[in-house]
């Protein structure tokens, strides 16, 4: 799977659905939604339920940790977006991240 860097994860489901020619009331009924929903999660008015990645992953036969990841580098994105963070508040925030994964790897 390709990275959508320039796109949100609402437009990036949008773009796999018109891509494969799935109308929103399809994928919304897959997903266990109605379609007012998803269209508010392809507008980024409302979020996707990382809950329902397995599901989006299986309709659209994606690998689902790289579907994962799209997700979470998305949610990561609007936080940085909406706090308005520094590259100086990133570097630390990296920095928490790798002690925590060194912290976790010495258990």
């Amino acid at each position: 799977m390709t990275s959508r860097n320039s796109t949100t994860f609402g437009e990036y489901i949008r773009h796999l659905r018109n891509k494969n020619g799935i109308t929103l009331t399809k994928l919304a009924a897959s997903l266990d939604l109605d379609s007012a929903n998803l269209s508010k999660m392809e507008n980024g008015i409302r979020d996707f339920d990382e809950k329902r990645l397995i599901k989006l992953a299986t309709f659209f036969k994606l690998n689902f940790e790289d579907l994962r990841k799209e997700y979470i580098s998305d949610q990561i994105g609007k936080k940085i977006y909406e706090t308005n963070c520094s590259h100086e508040l990133l570097v630390v925030a990296e920095e928490k991240a790798e002690y925590r994964r060194l912290k976790d790897h010495k258990k």
